[in-house]
């Protein structure tokens, strides 16, 4: 069980790891997941996030603690429980962010993370569906490519956004994404393309690389008694029972914003009042572990519509499911190749933003939460979410067992701040549904509903219907502040050996969807192992 680099979580960051560090003959390589393989019918088909998602088969359907913003509800917190991760399960929308994001990054003091540094990691991976350019790339594993269903209700809002001020653009990714534009998707022909189909499946035959699934790991192996400690291995329990895998040269923890601060945490890294709490010895003293949790809170209005076709009736007649299932398999395109969200749009929540601040995914369904059947009546979903928001939560271990789920608790509307945008961002889409674009389709408010009229009811509506998008981050936050746990070059601070590299460890929330940034973090990180670890052995 010796290697020289042991790569901890199969998701979407861990298979691109596993792809660029194995690409060295001489270098062993192990990639442990504690969830099993991708081999379920679901996943491949696009809208099959349907029937993944609160699905144990697929996802470890954490809950979140009650959350006081959110009306003392607790959530269900969907995170990926197979090969590929969260994008084996995820709405497959390829979303970088903005220009400021990095930038910000780079203004905190983390040197190679700005915009202009982090563009040629992104075109790197991608497989753009309209060829490479400025902004894209081709030719990479990971499939950029179009909408394959149009849906006459989706265009009309995209006209009524621009009635009300937001300007129609070609696509995002290109650094500034204020406007409305239809979401460009991690497909390939209206198949679902993973980070496991991508980067993990074309390299599963090197002799190097050695995947083990259900595999869960219990703890960090470390040396040494002074302020630096070095992991040495990784302790996991599987089907034949512990085993301990050695790292000679490297540990990378991608087990995401929930499992890596975890793993840390049951190793003993962390705060002190942390690991006093489970009864763990503290080995290693990082504060930051497990802290600093951000995530994208979004609110998910609801409109019965009139006039035109949605998503609901199709999926509630036998004919439309028939028929939804022969355009299939015959032409890889209609609705089962929908992700849940098509359109989008980017907004200031108020004139004083420098950049655009939130962020609607249109659906055309309706649903009361994912796991649950569409509406038996046509409707559209306008979820709108803060970008930027200021309220921030923790991952902190229960106890010592690893197999108890940890604690999440965003936090979610604890600031002035966050409550301000929620309540902006529901006045914004009130207004887009009230323009004349949409007049036809004669929408009626079902969610909040009209009786939420002054800025106390929508902010009450705000925290009743108010639910994740499933985008956690920052829980090993990168800098060189005391709270920090990775340098900007994702080692661990304090240790030898071992390297943060995932969603966890951005300073501060991207504005959009987390997995392309994820691939861009799992790039960038893999060249720092290659050059830290493997060039210094």
């Amino acid at each position: 069980m010796q290697y020289d680099i042991v790569i901890v979580g199969a998701g979407t960051a861990g298979c691109v790891l596993a792809n660029r560090l194995s690409a060295d003959p001489d270098c062993r390589v192990a990639l442990i997941e504690a969830g099993g393989k991708d081999d379920y019918f679901w996943i491949n088909i696009p809208v099959g996030y349907l029937y993944t998602i609160d699905n144990p088969r697929t996802d470890w359907c954490f809950r979140t603690e009650p959350n006081p913003g959110l009306a003392d509800r607790s959530i269900l917190y969907a995170r990926g429980k197979v090969l590929g991760g969260c994008s084996s399960i995820n709405a497959m929308i390829y979303m970088r962010g903005q220009r400021s994001d990095y930038d910000h990054w780079a203004q905190l003091g983390n040197r190679g993370w700005g915009w202009d540094d982090v563009l040629p990691a992104f075109r790197k991976s991608e497989d753009y569906q309209h060829g490479a350019d400025e902004f894209h790339g081709s030719g990479g594993e990971l499939p950029v490519e179009e909408r394959r269903v149009n849906w006459e209700i989706l265009d009309a809002w995209r006209d009524a956004a621009e009635q009300a001020g937001i300007p129609k653009i070609e696509e995002y990714n290109r650094g500034d994404n204020l406007g409305t534009a239809y979401f460009q998707m991690n497909q390939r022909r209206g198949v679902r393309w993973s980070g496991a189909r991508a980067f993990l499946r074309p390299v599963q035959h090197r002799p190097n690389l050695t995947v083990i699934t259900d595999a869960l790991v219990t703890g960090l192996t470390l040396e040494g008694e002074d302020d630096t400690k070095r992991v040495t291995g990784v302790k996991v329990r599987t089907k034949s029972g512990n085993e301990t895998f050695a790292a000679r040269r490297a540990v990378v923890l991608a087990a995401g914003a929930v499992g890596s601060p975890h793993i840390l945490q049951l190793s003993g890294i962390g705060r002190d009042t942390d690991l006093e709490t489970i009864g763990v010895a503290q080995r290693h003293n990082l504060p930051g572990v497990g802290h600093n949790l951000q995530d994208h809170l979004q609110v998910r209005t609801i409109y019965k519509v009139s006039n035109t076709k949605t998503l609901n009736r199709r999926v509630n007649s036998v004919f439309g499911m028939a028929s939804m299932g022969i355009e299939y398999l015959l032409r890889r395109t209609g609705p089962l190749t929908m992700p849940p969200s098509q359109l989008g749009a980017f907004a200031k929540s108020d004139p004083n933003q420098p950049t655009a601040n939130i962020e609607w995914h249109v659906q055309p369904l309706s649903l009361d939460k994912f796991g649950d059947p569409l509406h038996k009546f046509d409707a559209i979903t306008p979820s709108v979410c803060n970008l930027r928001p200021t309220s921030r939560g923790h991952v902190l271990a229960r106890s010592a067992d690893p197999a108890e789920p940890p604690a999440i608790q965003p936090n979610y509307l604890s600031t002035p701040e966050d409550e301000e945008v929620a309540v902006a961002g529901l006045k914004f889409t009130r207004n887009i549904m009230a323009q004349p674009a949409l007049a036809q389709y004669q929408c009626q408010e079902w969610k909040p509903g009209p009786d939420a009229k002054n800025d106390e009811q929508l902010l009450q509506a705000a925290r009743e219907l108010g639910t994740t998008i499933f985008h956690p981050v920052s829980t090993c936050r990168m800098g060189s502040d005391p709270q920090a746990v990775v340098s900007d070059r994702l080692k661990v601070h304090g240790t030898e050996g071992l390297w943060v590299v995932d969603a966890s460890i951005m300073p501060t929330i991207t504005s959009g969807n987390t997995n392309a940034p994820t691939v861009m973090i799992a790039e960038k990180g893999a060249d720092f192992v290659k050059a830290d670890a493997l060039a210094a052995n």
